[in-house]
């Protein structure tokens, strides 16, 4: 199963980057336990709980923050029932035109097919200066 599990997460990342929320929340489980990093920019929800939660509460507000939003992984590491990712992101804020380029590590919980639990780690700072930015960073 963790192949599997592997090829959810990597269609996930796929269906993200083609701006398919739908197809994103399609690999999580009804009772989703979604945490962002502590002090990340959508904490105020953490942790989501449910597919609707997390759309709303971080899904559904990306495209209004920011005029780009990339995720690139580097590695995606196969631990059965966990998948853990690491990579990049590359976000310009909308309002500011501020650049973020910050790593992450995902951390994915699988239950019978479907992401039961995420936790994202990053780099926080960049994603709460790049939203009060005064000047647009290169």
């Amino acid at each position: 199963m963790s192949q599997e599990n592997v090829q959810a997460v990597v269609a996930m990342y796929d269906a993200f980057a083609r701006g398919d929320i739908d197809g994103v929340l399609a690999g999580l489980a009804p009772d989703v336990h979604w945490s962002v990093a502590e002090n990340f920019i959508y904490s105020a929800g953490n942790p989501y709980r449910g597919i609707e939660a997390v759309r709303n509460g971080v899904f559904g507000r990306v495209p209004g923050d920011w005029d780009s939003y990339n995720l690139e992984f580097e590695e995606i590491i196969d631990a059965g029932e966990t998948v853990v990712s690491r990579g990049r992101y590359l976000a310009k804020h909308k309002r500011t035109g501020a650049a973020v380029s910050a790593q992450f590590a995902h951390v994915f919980k699988f239950r019978e097919g479907k992401i039961a639990l995420f936790q994202q780690y990053t780099d926080t700072a960049q994603f709460r200066d790049a939203m009060v930015s005064a000047a647009p960073r290169q």
